[in-house]
C-alpha cells in the first residue's frame, strides 16, 4: 500500500520532512540554539535503541505503525544477522532509518512498546498472584473461602477437587514447601489449579 507523500522541503539537495528531527535540527539552528554534539549524539543512540526494540514487538502491535518498507527490510535483516560486526553495522543502518522518521511516527512506536510493556508486567504479577493463591489454598482450608468471596463467578466444585487432588499427590517431604509454592510440580491437580486460578485473576484484572 503506498503510502501518502509528505510536506517538506529541500535543503542543499536533500528533502527533510516537516516535523523530523533534520527539521528540528535545521530550525534550532535558524533559531541559534541548536543542540550540542552530544545531545545530537545521545539522541541518536536512543533512537537506535528504539528501533532495535522494535524486533521485540508483537506483530500485532507493530504492523498497524506502518513503518516503512526500508526500516521494516532492515530490521528483517537485522534478526538474521549472527556476526557481531555485521549486527552492530546493521543496528546503526537501523539507526540511521530511524531517524528519518518523524516525531509522530517515533511517538507511536514508544507507545507501542509501552503497551507491551505493561502487558508484560501484568502477566507477570498474575503469575506471581497465582502462585501464591495456589499454595494458600492447599495449605489451609479458611483459603478457600476467602477465593469465593473475592471470585464468586468460580466453579466450587471443580476449585475444591483440585485442591484435594492436589493434596493427595504432595509427597511427604513437601508439605513444607507447599507454603513456598514449591510443592510438587510434576502433579495435574498442582497444574490445573494454577491455571483455573490466573484465568480467574485475568478475568477481574484491568485492561492494560
Amino acid at each position: 500500500m503506498s503510502r501518502k507523500s509528505r510536506k517538506g522541503y529541500f535543503v542543499r539537495g536533500q528533502f527533510v520532512a516537516e516535523g523530523s528531527e533534520l527539521d528540528q535540527e535545521l530550525k534550532r539552528e535558524l533559531k541559534g540554539d541548536a543542540p550540542s554534539k552530544t545531545e545530537l549524539k545521545a539522541q541518536s543512540a536512543e533512537l537506535q535503541a528504539l528501533g532495535e526494540a522494535l524486533l521485540t514487538l508483537r506483530p500485532a502491535l507493530r504492523e498497524p505503525l506502518a513503518l516503512p518498507a526500508r526500516l521494516l527490510d532492515a530490521l528483517e535483516e537485522l534478526a538474521r544477522i549472527t556476526d557481531f560486526e555485521g549486527k552492530r553495522r546493521q543496528s546503526q543502518y537501523v539507526g540511521k532509518l530511524m531517524r528519518q522518521l518523524d516525531e509522530e511516527e517515533v511517538a507511536a512506536i514508544r507507545a507501542a512498546l509501552e503497551v507491551q510493556r505493561q502487558g508484560a508486567a501484568q502477566d507477570t504479577l498474575l503469575l506471581h498472584a497465582a502462585e501464591d493463591w495456589r499454595a494458600r489454598l492447599v495449605a489451609d482450608d479458611a483459603a478457600a473461602h476467602e477465593w469465593m468471596n473475592q471470585f464468586p463467578g468460580t466453579d466450587a466444585q471443580q476449585l475444591r477437587a483440585l485442591i484435594r487432588q492436589a493434596r493427595k499427590d504432595m509427597p511427604p517431604a513437601s508439605r513444607d514447601a507447599q507454603s513456598k509454592g514449591q510443592a510438587p510440580r510434576q502433579s495435574r491437580a498442582w497444574r490445573e489449579l494454577f491455571q483455573l486460578l490466573r484465568a480467574a485473576l485475568a478475568d477481574a484484572a484491568p485492561a492494560p
